[in-house]
């Protein structure tokens, strides 16, 4: 999900089924440019395939598609999803990315078929998210990048950004360092890192970015 760009008010805590909903409130929900942990980590990588897990309205697929990736974007919204397709046919790049609607709590991507897998913020108490980042990590082709950015376990709970989201829902770079075999993983950094405060302003969360970065052997 990239960053958000509209509302104040603070709501509920968003389920799985809201997120179509939360879609249409607006005609775009995020702000459509990539995340600041992307930019900073992928921007001197080589283009290759990425999946894009939780691609919401296609900000980070687009950015990494403009810049030669080949992008496989994943999100369970159909809405965010086709508002992602129309932007990629505006800026000439649906030939680079593909959309794919599936659900993260269940789908398993390729293994090993990835340069480059990110995902920001999945932020989901439903899931089994030890699972999920297992097989996120699965789909890292020897060499690639594991890039896994949420926000800081444990900080601010409740803010301007349309998700007040519950404890349940968040987790930190360790926890997902937990799931790497150290055998198969290089170069694995876990980090607190202050967010852009271009976003920490639009969205009223200055929580910090908790950040994995991790490379296969």
């Amino acid at each position: 999900m990239s960053e958000h760009e509209h509302g104040t008010a603070r709501q509920p805590a968003i389920t799985r089924d809201s997120y179509d909903e939360l879609y249409r409130s607006a005609s775009s929900v995020w702000t459509g440019r990539p995340n600041g942990q992307l930019v900073a980590e992928v921007t001197d990588l080589l283009p290759g395939t990425a999946l894009d897990a939780g691609a919401g309205e296609g900000g980070d697929a687009l950015w990494l598609a403009s810049r030669g990736w080949r992008v496989t974007a994943v999100d369970f919204s159909a809405v965010a999803l086709g508002r992602g397709a129309a932007k990629a046919a505006e800026l000439l790049l649906s030939d680079r990315i593909e959309w794919r609607h599936e659900d993260l709590d269940a789908w398993a991507p390729t293994e090993r078929a990835f340069d480059l897998v990110t995902a920001h913020y999945l932020h989901a108490a439903w899931t089994d998210r030890e699972a999920m980042f297992r097989r996120l990590a699965a789909a890292v082709a020897p060499g690639g990048t594991l890039l896994v950015v949420g926000h800081q376990h444990g900080e601010q709970r409740g803010h301007g950004h349309a998700h007040a989201h519950e404890a349940g829902a968040l987790y930190t770079a360790q926890d997902v360092a937990a799931v790497l075999d150290p055998e198969e993983w290089r170069d694995v950094v876990t980090e607190t890192r202050d967010r852009d405060p271009g976003a920490a302003h639009r969205t009223g969360n200055p929580v910090p970015d908790t950040v994995l970065v991790a490379r296969r052997r």
